[in-house]
């Protein structure tokens, strides 16, 4: 009985980690994300090593998670992670506002686009702001 029982969980749990490993590749080729990287970075000849590293950084992600895999190094060592977890984060959020447009159509239907550079300053220091609040209060 326990056998099937962890059998049954095994099967759940790959069953659940591909629906959601798809749903986040679908997700990011839907927002167009590695053709655009390619592009602004004129690097068409390596969508091929874009498409491996966003495979391995997923699956390395959640081993990580999963494992709770923990590197034993000083503090002053964690903004470099920092910082490639924030590139990936304003790369995304970029790429879903190019997507939906979100912006222009906002500031357009609020007759706020001489406003334009001054929402975009809150939207950035918004984010920079909760991610340090996060990082330095929440999680202490």
């Amino acid at each position: 009985m326990i056998f099937v029982q962890a059998a049954l969980q095994i099967i759940l749990g790959i069953a659940g980690g591909l629906a959601v490993g798809s749903g986040v590749i679908a997700f990011f080729i839907v927002l167009d994300i590695m053709p655009r990287l390619a592009q602004l970075t004129r690097t068409y000849k390596k969508s091929r090593a874009y498409e491996k590293a966003m495979i391995i950084g997923s699956v390395l992600g959640t081993v990580v998670d999963f494992w709770n895999i923990c590197l034993p190094l000083p503090g002053i060592f964690t903004w470099i992670p920092g910082l490639f977890c924030g590139v990936f984060i304003g790369l995304l959020a970029a790429a879903l506002t190019e997507v939906l447009n979100l912006l222009p159509i906002l500031a357009k239907r609020l007759h706020m686009t001489v406003y334009m550079l001054g929402l975009l300053m809150a939207m950035v220091l918004g984010k920079v702001t909760g991610s340090l609040f996060d990082w330095f209060v929440y999680n202490r």
